[in-house]
Order: C-alpha cells, then structure tokens, then sequence
C-alpha cells in the first residue's frame, strides 16, 4: 500500500496545530513531521503521544544540534526542516510533502489511492491550491491558471484591485509539492524540490487533490496577519509583482503600502472585501466563472475525534 506523510514548521495556537494534525491523519497520512517553530505546551502531549505523528521543537539546542545558526527567514527554517525530514526521517512513506499549518489537502478520492496510480517515472507532483472566502470557511475560489483570458477573467471577478494580483490570489499560486522518497541528495524549498542542480525532475499536476489555503478566516484574522506579512510574508517587499515594471506593475507590498497611506484602515477594510469577503456578489462573479469551490474542511469535528481530551 501506497503511503505518503507531510512535514510543517508551524507556530501557531494549540488548536490551531491539533486542527491542522488531525484534518490529515483523517485524510489518510501515514506520518506527520511537525516542526515547532516555538513552544506550545498546550499541543505538545498530544502530538508525542499519536503514534501516527513525530514532533521536534526548534529550539535553541536544536539548532545548536544541527550545527548550523537558527536562520532568521521562517522560509529558510521550513526548506531546511522539510529537507531534514525528508532525507532523515521519511523512510516509511513513499510520497513526502511540505505544507503550511493554514494549507489542507483535500481530495474526493483517497489521496494514497491518487498518489499510488502516478507513473514510477514521476518524481515529483503538484497539487495547486485554492484561496478561502472570509466567511464560514467552507468556500474557496480556485486557481485561474495562465491562458490568454487570465487576466481579463481577474479584471472580471475584482474590478479595482485584480490588475495586481497573480490570478486573483493574496497568497502563492504555485502550490505545494510532493516528492517520492529514497532518492539522494533532495533539497526542499517552499513550492519546489530539488534534485542535484534540478528542479521538480519528472513533475505532474495533481487535478484530483486541491491544497484548500486559509489565507484569511474573516477580515479580523487576516488584519491581524497583515503587519507581518507585509514585513516578511507573503506581501514582503521582495516579492515580484504581476506584470513587468516595464507595463506598469506594482508590486502587492506597494499597493498595500499605497492604500494604507492613502485611505488607512478603511482602504484596507475595502481591499480585503473586494478580494476576499464572502459575499452572495463575490459568489456569483466565481461561480459564473467556475471558480466558486465548496470544501467544508470539518477541522473541530476532526479534532475532537483524533484528540478527544483536548480543550
């Protein structure tokens, strides 16, 4: 039998990290390789003692462990956890990924059933992810990917801001990606996997299995988020924009710093609803387009069957 795991380096609340674990040992993974970025006592006894799960806290004498100074990027400390688990501690599955505790692989089928039907001759394979409405969490709007229409389906759904955004996403459009273990010198970055000087060798689209990405659970999580994304997340200066400077683009760090300057918190509130607010209007814009996905992710009622005593 086909068996697959996934590795995370996580610093979040307790439930939050339970709801992440559970979610996918319901959905079939045979292991679970959770990073702490920083302690959380509250999650930690449940996490040691799942049988299906191994937990490592990255503290101070981790680090010190590994030889190596504690990298200041939360990116550089997942691509090197990733790698770790991987190379190290990957020997009983087959397929290995790296997610983020806000990122769920959903699929209708069992995922190892999806995984064990790929060609041996595939290495590695994407699944694409899908972006949360503020709203009750159950709705999503799907990847658009690249074609001669993108950008005019963007403009469609988001009249104001969709010129700046890649496919209408706040987050990453890429996607996460899952390796086949027991090959040698395998590095992992955030969206890719490298083998030697190469990058994704023998890569597939996974269509059957959506990465359901909660970017933002309502407008109070996600302005909560903002300052630090703004800073060194997913909205961080470095962060190409959708078009060339040439024609014109703006990077969405520049956008965020403009409307925040210009309009304040109230700019802001109006970005977030025009892009992510669940309303019936952005429904029916997505789901004219095909672009409305209803996945109801059932994370406490998961939670409270894998970890009953918690909370």
């Amino acid at each position: 039998m086909t068996r697959w795991g996934l590795v995370t380096t996580i610093k979040a609340e307790a439930a939050d990290i339970l709801n992440f674990a559970a979610y996918h040992l319901e959905a079939g993974a045979h292991r679970l390789f959770i990073y702490l970025d920083a302690p959380c006592p509250d999650a930690m006894p449940f996490l040691k003692a799942h049988p299906n799960i191994r937990v490592t806290l990255c503290d101070e004498a981790y680090w010190l462990k590994r030889r190596k100074p504690r990298p200041v990027k939360h990116q550089a400390r997942q691509s090197l956890n990733a790698t770790r688990a991987y190379s190290r501690q990957a020997k009983d599955v087959d397929w290995l990924i790296h997610i983020d505790v806000d990122e769920f692989l959903w699929c209708e089928e069992p995922l190892q059933d999806v995984l064990a039907n790929l060609p041996q001759d595939v290495f590695c394979a994407r699944s694409r992810p899908i972006e949360s409405l503020g709203g009750d969490g159950t709705s999503f709007k799907a990847y658009v990917p690249k074609a001669p229409a993108r950008n005019m389906i963007v403009q469609r759904l988001y009249p104001r801001f969709g010129d700046y955004l890649k496919g209408g996403f706040l987050s990453h459009e890429q996607g996460k990606i899952f390796a086949r273990t027991g090959v040698e010198d395998v590095k992992f970055r955030i969206h890719n996997v490298f083998v030697k000087n190469d990058t994704n060798p023998n890569q597939v689209e996974l269509l059957q299995v959506d990465l359901c990405h909660l970017h933002g659970k309502d407008w109070h999580d996600w302005f909560s988020h903002y300052r630090y994304r703004l800073e060194k997340g997913s909205y961080r200066a470095e962060m190409k924009p959708n078009r060339s400077r040439e024609k014109g683009g703006v990077s969405l760090h520049e956008l965020m710093l403009t409307i925040e300057s210009e309009e304040g918190e109230t700019g802001l509130r109006a970005f977030y609803d025009e892009i992510c607010a669940d309303t019936p209007d952005l429904r029916a814009r997505l789901q004219d387009e095909g672009l409305l996905k209803n996945r109801n992710l059932q994370l406490v009622e998961k939670r409270r069957k894998h970890f009953p005593n918690f909370g």
